[in-house]
């Protein structure tokens, strides 16, 4: 069997990293570039995109809508072109937004499959093979999420994207590894980023007392990008498949592997405490379908 090929540094490693214009992605961006990589990075948002480069004095750098695959395929393939395979790859970018059954519409959940499910693909599709018929071997980090594992309250649009980047990693993990390519699946659990700032939530009040409490509490527990950016380091350093970036998702992963009906108990009360904070229109029309 091949031996997946191992990163102890990054020294001239060539990575590519989506989301690097803010949060995690651009964690991750630094951390790699103060080790030495040759940075190849991609954002929808071109100014910010633009500012990190520079500062990281990256290789490339060329901003991308992941929806759009057209785009995808007219920015990578001159990019493997120009500068060759890629070593590392790095799937974080992604949107969020939540919300119960009732408020959620249909493009919703087509946008969150479209951007954290597809746009991962399309990546994966133009870069993988190029790494593949290189021979070097290299390494494939999915950003996925909590929500990827476990049922949180409001996520159903959202996890269906992420379980859906999960399952493509748990193929990948081993179809890859003939090829001496490693396969990470990473899964944040609360993390500092804008994102957190800006999520829309369907049927939920944000100015509300009990929502801006939640959020709060959310705040305290999160870890910073630096902290996910760190643990998803060492992952690749490690070989590691799961990454966690904080303490209690490992917790509640393993509630749900090896005590199943304390895991349920868990979420049911996640849950209850969730729809406290929905707004009384909400409870209102739920009462009377």
């Amino acid at each position: 069997m091949t031996r997946v090929r191992r990163f102890r540094d990054l020294a001239g490693a060539r990575v590519f990293v989506t989301g690097a214009a803010s949060g995690i992605g651009r964690a991750v961006a630094e951390q790699a570039a103060a080790q030495g990589a040759v940075l190849h990075l991609t954002d929808v948002q071109a100014e910010p995109l633009a500012e990190v480069a520079e500062r990281l004095h990256a290789r490339w750098a060329e901003p991308v809508d992941l929806a759009d695959h057209d785009a995808v395929v007219a920015t990578t393939d001159p990019l493997t072109a120009e500068h060759g395979s890629m070593d590392i790859v790095l799937n974080v970018a992604g949107i969020s937004r939540w919300g119960t059954v009732t408020g959620l519409e249909h493009d919703d959940w087509r946008r969150l499959v479209d951007v954290n499910l597809m746009g991962p693909i399309r990546v994966i599709e133009r870069l993988v093979p190029p790494m593949v018929d290189a021979g070097r071997g290299g390494h494939l980090v999915n950003v996925s999420s909590a929500a990827g594992i476990i049922g949180m309250p409001w996520h159903a649009a959202y996890s269906a994207s992420k379980f859906g980047l999960r399952g493509v990693s748990e193929v990948l993990r081993f179809d890859l590894r003939r090829h001496g390519i490693g396969v990470s699946l990473v899964v944040p659990g609360g993390v500092a980023t804008p994102l957190t700032e800006t999520v829309q939530i369907a049927g939920v009040d944000r100015q509300g007392e009990a929502f801006r409490r939640a959020h709060a509490g959310f705040r305290r527990r999160a870890v910073t990008p630096e902290q996910a950016a760190t643990a998803i380091w060492d992952g690749v350093r490690h070989g590691r498949y799961w990454v966690y970036t904080s303490p209690d998702v490992r917790a509640i992963h393993a509630l749900q592997c090896w005590a199943p009906p304390v895991y349920v108990l868990a979420m049911r009360a996640m849950s209850a405490g969730a729809h406290r904070v929905l707004p009384e229109v909400e409870r209102a029309r739920r009462s009377d379908l």
